[in-house]
C-alpha cells in the first residue's frame, strides 16, 4: 500500500502542463554561458587603458606630438609632388583624422573620469569610517580621563597632604612651647576626653 501512495504524488507532479514546460534552476549549480553577439572584454582592464590614454592626452608631449604631425601632414601635401600627395587643399581626411581622434578622446577621458570618481568615492566612504571610529576613541578617553579626574578627586594629593602636615607639625611646635590656645601649660591640666577628641 505504501509504494502506491508514494507514486500517486509522482504522476500527478509529472503529468501537469506546468511541470513539462517548466524546468527548474539549480542554485547549486552556475548557470551556463549564454552566447552573445557582442564581444566580451574585461572592464577593468579596458577602464586601465582608458586611464593610460587619458593621462597621455592631458600631457604638454600629446599636444607637441599632434602639432608636430599636422605640420608635417600640411607641409608635405602643399609642397610634395602631385603624385607623393595623398590629401590635397582642403585636407579631407586631416579633418577626419583629427574628428576620428576627438571623437574617441572624449569617452575615454570620460571614463577615466568615472574610474577616478569611484575611486574617490571609495576613499571618502574609507576617511569617513576612519573619522567616526577616531571620533568613538576620542570619546572614549574623553570618558576615562572625566572618570579619572573623580576618581582623583577623591583621593589625596600631594599639595594637600604637605598642608596637613604643616598644620601637625606646627601644632607640634606650639604644643612643645606651650602656646597652644585649647590646652594647658602641663598635661595634668587636661582632661582625657579633650586628648581623644584631638587625636
Amino acid at each position: 500500500m505504501v509504494p502506491e501512495r508514494e507514486s500517486a504524488p509522482r504522476e500527478r507532479a509529472a503529468s501537469g502542463a506546468t511541470a513539462a514546460s517548466r524546468t527548474r534552476a539549480r542554485l547549486d549549480q552556475p548557470r551556463p554561458p549564454r552566447r552573445r553577439l557582442l564581444p566580451e572584454y574585461d572592464p577593468e582592464s579596458f577602464g586601465r587603458l582608458s586611464e593610460r590614454v587619458a593621462r597621455f592626452l592631458g600631457t604638454g608631449r600629446f599636444i607637441v606630438w599632434m602639432t608636430v604631425v599636422i605640420i608635417l601632414w600640411v607641409v608635405w601635401n602643399v609642397s610634395a609632388p602631385s603624385g607623393l600627395r595623398f590629401d590635397e587643399y582642403p585636407f579631407i581626411f586631416l579633418t577626419l583624422m583629427l574628428s576620428l581622434q576627438a571623437s574617441y578622446a572624449a569617452p575615454l577621458i570620460l571614463l577615466a573620469q568615472n574610474r577616478q570618481d569611484d575611486r574617490d568615492r571609495v576613499n571618502l566612504e574609507q576617511d569617513r569610517k576612519q573619522n567616526e571610529r577616531s571620533i568613538a576613541d576620542t570619546e572614549y578617553l574623553t570618558r576615562e580621563i572625566a572618570a579619572l579626574r573623580i576618581g582623583l578627586g577623591e583621593v589625596a594629593t600631594r599639595d594637600w597632604i604637605r598642608s596637613e602636615l604643616q598644620d601637625v607639625l606646627r601644632d607640634l611646635e606650639e604644643r612643645r612651647n606651650g602656646h597652644h590656645p585649647d590646652r594647658g601649660a602641663f598635661p595634668a591640666d587636661r582632661s582625657p576626653g579633650r586628648d581623644v577628641r584631638d587625636r
